[in-house]
């Protein structure tokens, strides 16, 4: 059993996969020993993660996630628990495995009841796991609710009920722990699954589980670069901030700050307001230029950070001109709206020129033409439409984020949290980005980078001390 943890990357795979995985298992064991491993596992984390736990209510649904619910009362009865099972099911017509859990438990001395215990100090989601993806309705939607008020910890076995094991979303048992079975699911990390999903574990059951199967990565943390003693800022590349029109100049200055602290060797601010300052007198380092006497074609463009409208009329340019480039805000709303835009930003991909997209929802649904909820409601899938249509590497914003890269897997970003809700956030992970591009890193693995440290600082953030952007962009020393 492992925590899971964003110290390494992790394969993650879809309810399909799955279902092949469980096959596999299944297939060189005794009947019912996959239920069964899976049961001991459940006891034992619930043991480690509240061990002076009495009572122990275990809401049961009426499939195999219910039955390895039951095959967990049965360790932790023996252990001297009081375990309380309620069932959701019916005997007619449960699978065979979990019948033969239930017939376990019963053995055991399991108390079976109708309703939750009036109180409790452990409760054990084994309602639904990735056996179903609607709403939980009925009885099993009242225990998600007495679960998500009553206070007590909460371990949601392989997946919390409600949740979409795919996609992360729907109403779902907010748990303190979840114990992911044979592998991890991409719904857990994504959309609304880090908040129900809460602390991860990870069992294979005894299973040899075959990464080439996966359907996604979690991301972990990306590698240093080197910076020799033989080198000048000439070394380390140039980054052209594009952005910044009449009253958004400090959308464009944070992304240039970010792309400073994150490593570039020079980096250049180019304001799309006519009266903007000429010398940023708290970054002195920045270099502020018209964009029009920029030699693009050999610099790392990031295009759009308060762009405004008059980030319409350098487009066409930028998009035909920039050695690689990263397009934000109000450059990606332009081109949402412009089909010759758009068709110059597919060429790019056609000639080769690395282009990274970083929509939050919104601007993703622009791209698409669709609304925001269908973003949400599959983030992964939306992603890699997007790099599919503009042929770039997409970055698509919110709880863990996700990255998808022509022709690999996209990849799911475990750090952040809900400090980065702030303005100008955005703006630094653009910045970043350009940052690591500038550095040598290819396009996919610059988004990924730069999204995994930049929701690393705010994992790291002190607990006394307000995230602002600005503060945020000068973490960044290291790259």
């Amino acid at each position: 059993m492992l925590r899971v943890t964003p110290q390494r990357r992790w394969p993650l795979f879809d309810t399909a996969a799955v279902r092949t995985l469980e096959t596999s298992a299944a297939a060189g064991l005794a009947p019912h020993m996959l239920m069964q491993r899976a049961g001991l596992a459940v006891a034992r984390l619930a043991l480690a993660m509240a061990p002076h736990a009495r009572s122990v209510w275990i809401a049961c649904g009426p499939g195999n996630n219910g039955g390895d619910g039951m095959e967990a009362a049965v360790h932790l009865k023996q252990w001297g628990k009081q375990p309380v099972v309620t069932w959701a099911g019916d005997e007619s017509r449960a699978p065979p495995d979990a019948l033969a859990s239930m017939r376990s438990a019963r053995a055991a001395g399991v108390e079976f009841a109708a309703a939750p215990p009036a109180t409790y100090d452990l409760a054990i989601d084994a309602m639904l796991g990735i056996g179903s993806s609607r709403p939980l309705d009925g009885v099993m939607l009242e225990w998600l609710e007495a679960m998500n008020t009553a206070g007590a910890p909460v371990l949601a076995v392989d997946v919390p009920s409600g949740l979409d094991a795919d996609t992360g979303h729907g109403q779902a048992v907010r748990a303190s722990h979840t114990l992911c079975l044979l592998g991890l699911k991409p719904g857990l990390f994504t959309a609304g699954g880090r908040d129900a999903s809460a602390e991860v574990w990870v069992h294979d059951l005894g299973a040899s589980i075959d990464e080439a199967q996966a359907t996604a990565w979690l991301a972990g943390p990306p590698g240093a670069p080197l910076r020799a003693h033989a080198s000048h800022k000439g070394s380390y590349g140039d980054v052209a901030v594009i952005g910044g029109a009449p009253g958004m100049a400090g959308a464009a200055l944070l992304a240039a700050s970010a792309a400073l602290h994150a490593g570039a060797g020079r980096v250049y601010a180019a304001l799309l307001d006519p009266a903007a300052i000429t010398v940023d007198p708290s970054q002195p380092e920045l270099m502020l230029r018209a964009w029009e006497t920029l030699d693009i074609s050999t610099m790392h463009v990031a295009c759009g950070c308060g762009g405004g409208d008059a980030v319409r009329a350098v487009l066409p340019k930028v998009l035909a001109a920039s050695g690689s480039l990263v397009l934000d805000a109000d450059a990606l709303n332009a081109i949402s709206s412009d089909t010759h835009l758009q068709n110059l930003l597919r060429s790019r991909g056609r000639r080769g020129k690395p282009t990274v997209l970083t929509p939050h929802p919104l601007e993703a649904a622009r791209l698409l033409g669709c609304k925001t909820a269908d973003i949400q409601s599959d983030r992964l899938r939306r992603a890699r439409e997007l790099c599919e249509s503009y042929e770039s590497v997409v970055v698509l914003k919110g709880s863990g984020t996700v990255v998808a890269a022509p022709g690999t897997l996209p990849s799911v970003n475990p750090t952040g949290n809900g400090r980065l809700a702030t303005a100008g956030t955005g703006d630094v992970l653009a910045g970043m980005i350009a940052a690591r591009l500038a550095l040598g890193d290819a396009p996919a693995d610059a988004a990924r980078g730069a999204v995994f440290r930049h929701g690393l600082a705010a994992d790291d953030w002190p607990a006394s001390e307000a995230l602002t952007a600005s503060a945020l962009a000068r973490r960044q020393a290291g790259g």
